[in-house]
């Protein structure tokens, strides 16, 4: 609805509570239209018209799911959640709008906030070319995968976590975590991928120059599974950009600005969040499916 003016209200209407406030405390009412540039009849229509909530039906869905994660969920997941279990018509820029109302905001990624664990001992074993070339795109399951190790201080000590990530999928497919970044959760993350990976799939895996990747039991258990092994060149962080992009939203959505006290709750939580990454998280680049979603859609077509 237009106002006397002709205008829209809502532009005017920060301005006028600000006047209303101001004139409530002694000022002249007229001088202060003048400084805001309000017409009187603008004023008192902003004020007895208040702004209404956007899609106020909506409303307990986005702060529930906003709520999934103690840092909260950012609007175009949310956005993604409503279309496709709500079948609810709805745009990121609408989502992202109710959330400023709402007071929920998403913290955004600060890039000095974290330290990257540096598993590089020089070449102590067997290196590999660089056969992905930074190409991280997939368009299934199981072609293309990365391996990184990241760590988490806190107040009992440290946590490693040693994920396996599908870049097709964008599913974290295997992952151990430990109090030790050492062979022995090599081992268990290993050991998981092998049990996950379905017959007749051959992948390429991106490593770093780490010193595990190079150790003749990792090397020569990945042969064994038929997986071809990549290597980022030395001091080339980018070279495994799609692993440490993930570490980027785990460290945001899951770890910022939380403690544990001890590495068995801690390690259970973590475990419980990555269940939400592959199960709950819908991603635009899947087109709003989670990554389970979208390996069990390519796998039924490939079928």
């Amino acid at each position: 609805m237009d106002s006397p003016e002709g205008g829209a209200a809502l532009p005017n209407r920060e301005k006028a509570l600000a006047v209303a406030e101001l004139s409530g405390q002694g000022h002249d009412l007229a001088d202060l239209l003048g400084a805001a540039g309000l017409a009187r009849s603008s004023y008192h229509y902003a004020l007895a018209h208040p702004k209404k909530p956007t899609r106020p039906e909506l409303r307990p869905r986005v702060a529930g799911i906003f709520g999934r994660l103690p840092n909260g969920v950012g609007h175009r997941q949310i956005a993604m959640e409503l279309r496709a279990v709500d079948g609810a018509r709805i745009a990121g820029k609408t989502v992202l709008k109710m959330m400023r109302e709402m007071g929920l905001r998403c913290g955004i990624r600060r890039e000095t906030d974290y330290h990257r664990y540096n598993s590089y001992r020089g070449e102590v074993g067997e290196t590999f070319e660089n056969v992905l070339g930074r190409d991280f795109s997939a368009d299934g399951p199981w072609q293309k995968m990365g391996t990184d190790v990241t760590e988490f201080r806190l107040s009992f000590g440290k946590a490693y976590l040693a994920p396996v990530y599908d870049f097709g999928s964008k599913e974290i497919v295997a992952h151990s975590i430990s109090p030790h970044p050492d062979l022995a959760q090599q081992r268990e993350m290993l050991d998981m991928l092998e049990a996950a990976m379905p017959e007749g799939a051959a992948p390429v895996m991106q490593t770093d120059m780490g010193w595990q990747y190079q150790h003749p039991s990792f090397t020569g258990r990945l042969r064994g599974m038929g997986v071809t092994q990549s290597m980022s060149r030395k001091g080339n962080c980018i070279d495994n950009g799609a692993t440490e992009q993930v570490f980027g939203h785990i460290k945001d959505e899951f770890f910022r600005g939380r403690d544990w006290d001890d590495f068995e709750s801690f390690k259970r939580d973590l475990e419980e969040y990555i269940i939400h990454w592959n199960t709950r998280r819908r991603q635009v680049k899947l087109k709003g499916l989670t990554p389970v979603e979208f390996r069990e859609q390519a796998l039924r077509k490939a079928a």
